[in-house]
């Protein structure tokens, strides 16, 4: 109708140039297939839009400003997985052996983005596996990172699944996780009608079985909705991926998103430090002995752990930091 205002409503699923746009009365409402006005598409899943109707379809006139956005960025492109989250949860497992380079980078766009991230490790019930990957993750404890313990065999009543669920109530969470971490397991457990729902997204947006690659929106709460007052809990399904490329962050921003480089970067002798090689560097001082002799550990000229700095930065995450650093230092290919 002409001279009618655009319709508010929330980006729940995408593939290509089609959107799935939910009302704002939320589950059960109206969803309908939207098309960005112009070539571009720049909204994501998570986003609020303002469209207008086209026959059976909607036009977005509109996105509203978001609040973050996450979202990878290899060397020639970037990836958006959400925008406007409360949080991401990184899902690993005691089996197969996860990354500590992926977990590492995914943490980094998190601290970017300046979205609270959660990290859960899957299969306890394997219990000498998973008390070798919980060892693995100390270090992030002690950075203050949330650490959870979770067995997702045993449905939704096991400790670990409870405890998760007190986790995401009331929040927007991205889930992101590795191949065989658990990751479809925990959508279905949490959002039952996960799968109803990715039929019916992907009959909506004639994607068939490419719906797989893309972010969708699952609602946990069945009264909470686009347009409810009440905290809203949902779900966001993220592609899986192999790779995470930072460069959207500079180098020298790096050490900043790292919280256990952080604590000590401020004790180094020079402002401007890539803790990479100077003298005078608390960062070296402070990693782990069994690093490569390309890290100082003597003659730095501050001690081996500066007072009131006294968490060490594992050998690990300081063979992260550099190899980061370099890719994030090299020039970009055209």
């Amino acid at each position: 109708m002409a001279g009618q205002p655009p319709t508010s409503g929330l980006v729940v699923a995408s593939h290509g140039r089609h959107l799935l746009v939910e009302s704002p009365e939320g589950p059960g409402g109206r969803r309908l297939i939207c098309h960005p006005r112009g070539k571009k598409n720049n909204a994501v899943v998570g986003d609020r839009v303002r469209w207008l109707p086209t026959g059976d379809e909607g036009s977005i006139e509109a996105i509203d400003a978001r609040r973050n956005l996450f979202y990878r960025q290899d060397e020639l492109r970037s990836k958006s997985f959400a925008a406007n989250i409360d949080q991401v949860l990184i899902l690993i497992a005691a089996e197969p052996e996860f990354s500590e380079s992926q977990l590492a980078r995914a943490l980094i766009a998190a601290e970017a983005a300046g979205i609270p991230p959660l990290i859960a490790l899957n299969k306890s019930d394997l219990s000498a596996a998973h008390a070798r990957a919980w060892a693995r993750l100390a270090a992030y404890q002690r950075m203050a990172y949330t650490v959870l313990p979770l067995n997702l065999k045993n449905g939704p009543t096991q400790d670990s699944v409870l405890a998760l669920r007190q986790h995401l109530q009331g929040r927007a969470t991205l889930v992101l996780g590795p191949s065989g971490a658990g990751k479809s397991t925990l959508i279905n457990l949490f959002a039952p009608d996960a799968q109803a729902q990715t039929g019916e997204i992907s009959s909506a947006l004639n994607s068939g079985k490419h719906t797989t690659t893309h972010t969708r929106w699952y609602w946990v709460d069945a009264e909470a909705g686009a347009g409810c007052a009440t905290p809203r809990t949902a779900l966001i399904d993220s592609p899986g991926f192999q790779e995470f490329g930072l460069h959207h962050i500079e180098a020298a921003q790096l050490a900043s998103l790292m919280p256990d480089l952080r604590m000590h970067a401020g004790a180094c002798r020079f402002y401007n430090c890539t803790h990479l090689h100077e003298p005078g560097c608390a960062v070296i001082a402070a990693v782990e002995p069994g690093e490569s002799a390309t890290a100082p550990q003597t003659g730095t000229g501050v001690p081996a752990h500066p007072e009131g700095l006294d968490s060490p930065v594992t050998s690990s995450r300081y063979r992260i930091y550099r190899e980061l650093h370099a890719e994030l230092s090299m020039p970009p290919r055209y």
